[in-house]
């Protein structure tokens, strides 16, 4: 998923998608454990995606919490 992508998602979508993306990683590395899995490389590609979605989430939370 691109940056540009996230960052037209409500806060809520973004939570959501994250839900989705730690819970497939979950699954290919149960799948990896038991070395049943076909594309090793969404490894990488679900912890970049979680990365991206938490860095624009917290973003979006520092931008709508009120600074005092």
């Amino acid at each position: 998923m691109k940056t540009k992508e996230i960052r037209e998602l409500s806060q809520t979508e973004i939570e959501s998608k994250l839900r989705e993306t730690r819970e497939q990683l979950l699954q290919l590395r149960l799948r990896k454990q038991t070395g049943q899995i076909e594309k090793p490389h969404l490894l990488h590609a679900y912890r970049k995606d979680m990365a991206r979605l938490e860095t624009i989430l917290h973003a979006m939370k520092q931008t709508a919490a009120p600074t005092a």
